[in-house]
């Protein structure tokens, strides 16, 4: 399954490197990733796919809520055809 993982947060040392030690751990691949820092922002979407992992997108949310606490970052993880239905014109 392929799901899409947004980062937005005030800008830190370290984001992509928790971020995708997370993902590393929980045995989900990167497909294609994105990221740029607007001002003091900094903003990472990523194509993200687990269909060999044991792992659900509510788990892996899960696991990066401690990610999100620590670093003061706003992080989402949707199924990929939910977040294109949700941003389809």
């Amino acid at each position: 399954m392929k799901a899409i993982v947004t980062v937005v947060g005030q800008d830190k040392k370290g984001i992509i490197a928790r971020v995708s030690n997370v993902l590393f751990e929980s045995s989900v691949n990167i497909i294609d990733i994105s990221q740029t820092i607007m001002g003091n922002m900094f903003t990472m979407i990523m194509m993200i796919e687990f269909d060999s992992a044991d792992i659900t997108v509510q788990g892996l949310t899960e696991r990066l809520s401690t990610v999100e606490k620590e670093m003061g970052l706003s992080i989402h993880v949707q199924r990929e055809e939910i977040f294109s239905s949700m941003h389809r014109i």
